[in-house]
């Protein structure tokens, strides 16, 4: 039963990471856009995971080294995405959504190589071509996307796919300041929170929520504490399990992604989107570092961002 823990946890992890999608189409239904959610979305994020913190008997660290991280996660990681996501939720169903985000491995490899941290092979490039025909079936046939829906909104969600693409490599290179990760997302959820907010009330997208809540609200809160559920949980497993097996939650996130979009937004696709799924899953598979065996790996050793 032990053994089988960190699948259940992998599983269990996807599950909730894949339901933020849903979620954030729910957010955008009636009005809500992207500053106004950001702001929420990383303040309800820092609470939650700033409570864990205390509860580990761990501290923030203020640092001028561990600030400039913050900061950085908070830009690449939390506001800049969030932007391109939750405008691009207002036009695309969720389901493309999940789709387009196994399009972070992808990403990844090119930045790797220029940071010079990873290097080329056949099947990498491979996998490449497969991600790009998976980008070009959403965009090229007229069938598969809704009626009226602009391809430039795949474009814009793949913003969010760039910039946790750099947030990974960045992080991989030059480490996290000696923080764990839910040190690290508790002070870049804070800082975002901060950014975010005077962009909200200047732009007049700030959100006061009025009671009883509705749909957008409940959606909001339950994606914050799925999000800080299911970091705190890939960042147990990463330590239980080594960061290697725990990268596989990928490929749950995106089929739980468009299972929940079928079962509680009735979202329906056209066999184009199904192939496309095929090709970027595969193309995931070809371009992620190879996987290793699972073996127990120290909890120091955790060094996740996510």
């Amino acid at each position: 039963m032990t053994r089988l823990l960190p699948f259940a946890t992998l599983v269990v992890t996807g599950a909730a990471w894949g339901a933020t999608q849903p979620l954030a189409k729910v957010a955008v239904s009636e009005g809500y856009r992207h500053f106004g959610l950001i702001f929420w979305q990383a303040m309800l994020v820092g609470l939650l995971l700033g409570m864990l913190t205390l509860i580990r008997g761990k501290r923030l660290p203020l640092r001028p080294a561990a600030l400039r991280l913050y900061l950085f996660i908070a830009v690449i990681g939390t506001v800049a995405p969030g932007i391109a996501s939750y405008q691009a939720a207002v036009h695309l169903p969720s389901g493309v959504l999940s789709i387009l985000l196994s399009s972070v491995p992808m990403f990844a490899l090119p930045i790797a190589l220029a940071l010079g941290t990873d290097r080329l092979s056949a099947a990498r490039v491979l996998g490449l071509l497969l991600g790009l025909g998976g980008v070009a079936l959403l965009v090229l046939p007229e069938a598969s996307l809704p009626a009226g829906t602009q391809a430039v909104w795949i474009a814009i969600a793949l913003i969010a796919s760039a910039c946790y693409a750099l947030e990974g490599n960045v992080v991989d290179k030059w480490g996290t300041q000696g923080l764990d990760a839910v040190q690290v997302l508790t002070g870049a959820s804070i800082l975002g929170a901060a950014l975010s907010l005077p962009l909200a009330l200047a732009s007049g997208q700030f959100i006061v929520p009025d009671l009883p809540l509705g749909a957008p609200d409940k959606a909001v809160i339950a994606s914050a504490a799925l999000h800080g559920f299911a970091y705190s949980a890939y960042v147990w497993l990463v330590g239980r399990a080594g960061a290697v097996f725990a990268a596989q939650v990928s490929y749950l996130v995106t089929l739980f992604g468009v299972t929940w979009a079928m079962l509680f937004l009735s979202e329906a696709y056209a066999g184009w989107v199904w192939v496309a799924l095929i090709l970027m899953m595969a193309g995931m598979t070809l371009v992620q570092p190879q996987r290793k065996p699972l073996v127990p790996a120290p909890a120091s050793g955790q060094n996740a961002v996510g």
